[in-house]
This record gives structure tokens, sequence and C-alpha cells, in this order.
């Protein structure tokens, strides 16, 4: 009788490894991450406009994105553990250089930095991944690794926040960068070389497959719909924080809390809405939730002064909606590609990911205006109803992702 391979268990090296692949790019997400539950204490403290501070945002994300993309073709090239801890150092670089950064400028810039190193990380642990393991365990190691997501707004968030009202904006910085660096010192003692993909000779140019993967119209329409679902994603969140504690009267003490709440909710929605997609049509479940969280959407963003718990509610049914899309999207798009594009198009597909988000930052800064940093933020309502029309969009691209694959599985049912 086969032996059934899921059952083998992990090594004690793998375990090691999913552990630094897991913690890896949780830091590089809370870095990221906690920039926009910061934004009010950024904005007043070196006295930013709106479009200042988006800026800072969108310009980490374009930078991750640009460069995630240029570095995609040469990833094969090198050994994966040096090419990890490469870029890996030069995240804490940027990291530590926003911790003292003392005036706008400064701080964009290695928000620039940071995104150049920071973007490439992801990508370059999915590899990794994908060597250590086989297809029979990599669900269960992806499954962990993705838990960074919830992770970082359950625990990185809330702690941040409370750093940043006790010492000031730096501080949250200096603790990630200092957190890198003992995963960093962890990897260099721990890791083994990834090298086992240099034995396979590859004179395909780099360049060239990223070309041709573009020009395929199918890839196009799934990047397209990747474009659309990020912009959507990301246009709120820059300003949340200055939106809950401006306008809604949140405190700054009440915050990490509302933030820990969402997170946790995070944990326990995603897996259910996992086994959700699997039993029913993903396209029905993302449409669903489309218009569940534009309503939702609507009624968040014309609220005034409101009580914490209410707050706390209409956040996780915000929550539920977008992870609800999330989901089924993420699965429908990650069968466009046939096998031979697929980590090409991955590539492409988490790099526009970025840009989107940074382009949506960008728009939304010149969208939102506040009078004063103490005033209440003025057109969030506007910014609401610009996400509602871009989801409406999403809603026709993804369904245009879903018969797609529909016709390439030939299946009634995706």
């Amino acid at each position: 009788m086969a032996q059934d391979l899921t059952k083998i268990p992990f090594t004690p090296y793998q375990k090691l490894a999913i552990f630094l692949l897991a913690i890896t790019p949780f830091s590089v997400l809370l870095d990221f991450m906690v920039m926009s539950p910061m934004g009010d204490i950024l904005i007043k403290s070196l006295n930013l406009k709106t479009s200042q501070f988006s800026l800072a945002v969108s310009g980490y994300a374009f930078s991750a994105g640009i460069s995630g993309l240029l570095t995609a073709g040469f990833a094969d090239r090198f050994d994966r553990k040096k090419l990890l801890l490469f870029f890996y150092t030069g995240f804490i670089i940027g990291t530590f250089c926003c911790a003292i950064a003392n005036t706008y400028p400064l701080l964009l810039a290695a928000r620039i930095v940071t995104g150049i190193f920071g973007g490439v990380i992801g990508s370059v642990s999915m590899a990794i991944i994908t060597d250590l393991f086989d297809i029979h365990h990599r669900g269960r190691v992806m499954g962990f690794v993705q838990m960074g997501f919830g992770a970082s707004q359950v625990l990185g968030i809330p702690i941040s926040l409370y750093i940043a009202n006790q010492w000031g904006w730096h501080a949250p910085f200096l603790m990630i960068a200092i957190l890198a660096t003992f995963i960093a010192i962890l990897i260099f003692l721990k890791m083994q070389p990834v090298n086992k993909h240099l034995l396979v000779q590859n004179d395909r140019n780099a360049f060239y497959h990223l070309l041709h993967t573009v020009s395929k119209r199918n890839y196009r329409i799934g990047f397209l719909s990747t474009c659309f679902l990020s912009v959507g994603g990301f246009m709120m969140m820059p300003f949340g924080s200055s939106f809950n504690i401006n306008n809604l009267h949140i405190t700054k003490e009440q915050l990490p809390l509302l933030f820990m709440v969402s997170g946790v909710c995070s944990l326990i929605i995603m897996p259910l809405i996992g086994k959700l997609s699997d039993k029913i049509d993903k396209f029905k479940l993302f449409a669903f939730a489309s218009v569940w969280m534009m309503v939702i959407v609507v009624i968040y963003t014309h609220l005034s002064v409101t009580p914490l718990w209410e707050v706390m509610i209409i956040n996780v049914l915000m929550m539920m909606g977008i992870m609800s899309r999330m989901v089924p999207s993420s699965a429908l798009n990650t069968a466009i590609p046939d096998p031979p594009d697929r980590g090409a198009f991955m590539s492409i597909n988490s790099s526009i990911q970025q840009i989107a988000g940074g382009v949506a930052a960008a728009f939304a800064g010149k969208i939102v205006v506040q009078k004063d940093t103490f005033s209440p933020l003025q057109h969030y309502d506007t910014l609401g109803f610009t996400m509602v029309g871009i989801s409406f969009i999403s809603v026709v691209l993804v369904y245009r992702v879903s018969v797609m694959v529909k016709q390439k599985l030939g299946e009634k049912k995706v």
C-alpha cells in the first residue's frame, strides 16, 4: 500500500527553516504595515500634508514593485541563502535609516531604500520554500508563512503603536531593525546553502522570458485584475488611523486594540473562507464579498464621531468582505499561468500588486485633505465612493479570469 506522503513529519532542520521563512517575511510585512496605523502620529510630528504622507507610503510600494520586477529574472542565478541575506541586510539598513530620520525628505528616502530591498524578500523566500519542500508538504508550509499577515496585525501593529505612543514614531522602526538583525544572524548561522538549482544550466535570457510572459493576452487580463484589486484594497489604508482619530474620535490608546481585534478576525476568517471557496464557485463568492465590502465601505467612510465598539464591529464586517475577496481571487489568478511560465507570472503579478498599491496610496493623498494636523479628514467619503467604482471594475475583470480558468480546466465550478 502506498505511503501517504503528507503524513511524513518535518525534520528538525525543516522546522527551523519554516520558522525562519515565516518570521523573515513577517518582519518585512510589519515594516510596511506599520506606516498606516502610525499615520496620524507621523502627520502631526512632521507637520505633513496628506499628500506627503501618502507619498511616503507609496514610495515604499513603488520601489518594492520595481525592484521585484527587475530582480525576478536573476533570482535563479545565485545561492538563495546569500541572495536572501543580501536583500535582508539592505532592508535592515533602510529600516534603521527610518528610525534615525528627523525630516520628511530623509524619511521618504529611507522608505524608498527599504522598499528596494524589502520588495524582493518575499519572492526569494517563496523560491526557497519550493526548493526545500516537495509538493506534498508545501501547503502546510505556506499556511505557516502566510500567517504573517494576521500576526502582524495581532502582535506587531499593536505593539508598534504602543511603543510609538510611549517613545515616538522612531521607536517602532528601531524595534523592527533590531528584530531583523537577530533574524539575519540566525539565517547566517543556521540556514544551509540553497544552491541545488545552480546545477541546472539555464541559458534563457531572463528579460526575454519576462517579456514573453507579459505578451500573452490571458496573462495580461490576470495582471489587470490584480492591478484593480490592489488599487481598491490600498486606497483607504494610508489614512485609516488619521480617520479613526480625527473623525471618529478613537483615542491613540484605543487604536492598538482596534487593530488587534481586526487582526484576530483575519486569522479566524482566512481559513474559513479558504474552505468555503473550495466548495462553491469562486467567482460567486468573490462577487458576493465585493458587494458586501462596498456597502460597508460606504457606511464606514460616512461615519462621524462613533463609539469604539461600533467602529470595531464595522471594521470586522469590512475585514470579512476584504478577506472574502482576496482568497477566491488569488486562487483564480494562480490557475492562469502554464507551469513553464508560473515563476515569471507570479513575479510580475507580485510587482504589479505593489506598484498598484503605491499608485492607490498616492492617488488617495490627492483626494483626502486636512486643514491642519488636528482637523478631521475631508473627502474621505469621496475616497469610499471611488473605491466602490474600482471594485465594480474588479468584479468584471475577475469574471473574465473565472471564465478563462473554467475553459482551461474544463470544469463547471472553479
